[in-house]
């Protein structure tokens, strides 16, 4: 081994460099760095054990091929590091902030303890937990309500409007064979 290939060797140890390109199906990238163009390189992800994540790169973002043997065709794409191009999406000490590019935001605030999923406009979310949900706290909801299933609730219901049960409204119900005036019904009969 001459100077030459020493020197070439240590200065490909460690490059910055942008992701060029990714194939998603191989789970490959290929990095650009100064003249350099690597193709069929592997990225760090966070886990890729019995628990494994999958967060691809994306075209541009910037990244560091660190390369065992100063050999960048054996290179590892480190990527996660913000650029001008791709700045941070939150400047909070107290706040993890996951951002998609449809413009939907994952944030955690650990100072106020608030978990803030925001979607785009026409956004849906879907939990799937054939166990059961238990949610324990008051909840408050806005907009129509749709309930495939029985409901059974322990404790007092109000309701501001009206209850419909089949075609009978509660507010608008008339009791047949009452007298008018201070008369009460009697009980249903079974």
């Amino acid at each position: 081994m001459n100077i030459t290939d020493i020197l070439r060797r240590l200065d490909n140890l460690i490059r910055l460099g942008t992701i060029a390109a990714v194939d998603h199906q191989a789970a490959r990238c290929t990095v650009k760095t100064g003249g350099l163009s690597v193709p069929n390189l592997p990225w760090l992800a966070l886990r890729a054990g019995a628990s494994s994540d999958w967060d691809p790169p994306t075209v541009g973002e910037q990244c560091i091929l660190l390369s065992p043997s100063g050999e960048p065709a054996q290179g590892i794409a480190l990527i996660g590091l913000y650029s001008q191009q791709r700045p941070a999406p939150s400047n909070s000490a107290n706040l993890r902030r996951r951002k998609y590019p449809d413009g939907a935001v994952i944030d955690y605030d650990h100072a106020t303890h608030t978990l803030t999923a925001t979607l785009p406009e026409g956004g849906k979310a879907k939990l799937v937990a054939t166990g059961g949900l238990h949610v324990i706290g008051p909840i408050t909801h806005e907009g129509d309500y749709t309930q495939t299933g029985n409901q059974h609730i322990t404790g007092t219901v109000n309701v501001t409007d009206d209850v419909i049960a089949g075609d009978i409204s509660l507010v608008n119900h008339r009791t047949k064979g009452v007298t008018p005036g201070n008369g009460v019904s009697e009980e249903p009969t079974p």
